[in-house]
């Protein structure tokens, strides 16, 4: 792997959430398309990049500042499914898995930023 960041565990599995949520938001109204659906896109890939970006840095703080971006990012994912569980877009089982899978990623994010705090 020529990048650093390729072989971070927590950017791995950013993508994977990534390509979930493109997977769900094919399924979701027409009507969307410019809105929800955009939104939830940007914000799951968001978190991958903030991280690749991230990895560039010359600083321990400069690394933590696009983590917490990338932490932000999964929150708003996490928003975003609400919404969409709301509108009847996703279904219990799939928001669930996704769900924990933002919640695990966050935890990732969080355990990794700590790491970067303390050295």
């Amino acid at each position: 792997m020529a990048f650093k960041f390729e072989s971070l565990k927590v950017w791995q599995s950013s993508l994977v959430l990534g390509e979930k949520i493109n997977l769900l938001t094919e399924g979701f109204p027409q009507k969307e398309i410019y809105n929800l659906n955009a939104q939830i896109r940007r914000a799951a890939d968001s978190i991958g990049l903030n991280i690749a970006e991230g990895s560039t840095g010359h600083s321990n703080a400069e690394q933590i500042r696009f983590l917490v971006f990338a932490n932000r990012s999964t929150l708003e994912v996490v928003a975003c499914l609400i919404k969409a569980k709301l509108r009847n877009y996703v279904n219990e089982v799939t928001f669930a898995e996704l769900y924990s899978d933002c919640e695990a990623l966050s935890k990732m994010l969080n355990a990794f930023i700590n790491s970067l705090s303390k050295q």
